[in-house]
């Protein structure tokens, strides 16, 4: 007979190998993901018994008694002195499933992120959007944590921050930060975003940009004097414009595109390349930080444009997704396999590897 599936243990010592996610699922063994690659582990099979188990372990007591008849659900859950996780409820085939992301307790600063030192800059603004951008697991939740901690640490302001569900926990350290979940404190983003502006509010963190009436308040909020922070799945500058704008009906678009000219700030695209000698993980970023010239091209709808200003990074400290690859390369922290396989654009980034632009040495700078 095969030992009872312990959920708690076996997230104990999913942290304890520096896992990131587990995958959950009936008639499979649990998988893991570390550095970006899903693992299976050496367990038995789950069965519908031990996920069922699994869940009435860790659901919030709020929905515990009718979670096993639900389709999906999202919550956090935690094991005090090791970790938080996000948690999503979900049926496949009509059985239930479990994937779980885990979430540190530490919130790491900017320097330690190896991130650029221009997102320090990016978060003085005063008012605006700043949005980071990214497939799932690119780091982006890490990100805008460490940009709301930095906030927080450097300046005496009233952060909200309106998430679904709560991932990092904020002490507060010379700003207040109040955090609600959507479905808790408040019934959705919207709305979360709507009763911000009653609350004297500095700087609001939407934790995601789904829809247009989260997108419409986002822009309403930044254009009455409030710094925005949040996240959308796109994956470079561009994309990041052309989605917002495309979010709202023809007839509106226009005067959107103008919105969006006056308070976007910078947009952050970010995504995580594996070193296979240092056996983790950097970020590479493509930022764009938006200046008059930007500002004209999103109003003109000549977004085309702003990827001939990405591939300079002497201008208003921007810098490309290929630009930001090379430069792990040159610190040797990742390979020259490892940016190509990671490149949106490889024959431009053989280019850069090649010197064939003139110029080049400044991209590593």
């Amino acid at each position: 007979m095969s030992e009872t599936f312990n959920i708690v243990q076996f997230l104990r010592s999913a942290v304890a190998t520096g896992a990131s996610d587990e995958h959950l699922k009936v008639g499979q063994s649990p998988y893991i993901r570390k550095n970006g690659y899903i693992r299976k582990i050496s367990m038995d099979a789950l069965t519908k018994e031990d996920l069922d188990m699994a869940v009435l372990e860790i659901a919030p007591l709020s929905v515990r008694d009718a979670v096993l008849s639900m389709r999906d659900l999202d919550f956090m859950y935690e094991i005090k002195g090791c970790s938080r996780f996000r948690v999503n409820y979900n049926r496949q085939l009509g059985q239930p499933a479990l994937v779980i992301r885990n979430i540190p307790y530490g919130i790491p600063q900017l320097k330690d992120l190896s991130l650029p030192e221009v997102l320090n800059r990016v978060i003085d603004s005063q008012n605006g959007i700043i949005l980071v951008t990214g497939p799932t697991g690119s780091g982006k939740s890490t990100t805008l944590a460490s940009l709301i901690n930095e906030i927080s640490l450097k300046t005496s302001k009233h952060i909200i921050t309106i998430e679904d569900p709560i991932e990092y926990v904020f002490n507060c350290q010379k700003s207040i930060i109040s955090q609600r979940q959507v479905g808790v404190d408040t019934d959705s983003f919207s709305d979360g975003i709507k009763y911000a502006l009653r609350q004297d509010p500095d700087v609001i963190f939407i934790g995601e940009i789904r829809d247009k009436d989260t997108m419409a308040a986002a822009l309403k909020a930044a254009e009455t004097g409030h710094l925005v922070l949040s996240t959308l799945h796109t994956n470079d500058a561009v994309q990041t414009i052309n989605r917002i704008i495309n979010m709202f009906e023809e007839s509106n678009r226009e005067i959107v595109r103008r919105q969006v000219a006056d308070t976007l700030r910078a947009t952050i695209a970010q995504k995580l390349v594996y070193s296979e000698s240092k056996q983790t993980r950097y970020p590479a970023c493509e930022i764009m930080v938006v200046t008059s010239t930007i500002r004209d091209y999103i109003q003109k709808d000549n977004t085309e444009a702003i990827y001939e200003l990405l591939g300079d990074n002497t201008i208003d400290d921007m810098v490309s997704m290929n630009i930001s690859l090379a430069r792990l390369v040159e610190a040797e922290l990742i390979s020259q396999e490892e940016a190509l396989d990671s490149s949106n654009d490889t024959n431009e980034l053989e280019k850069i590897f090649r010197g064939v632009y003139q110029g080049t040495k400044s991209y590593y700078d």
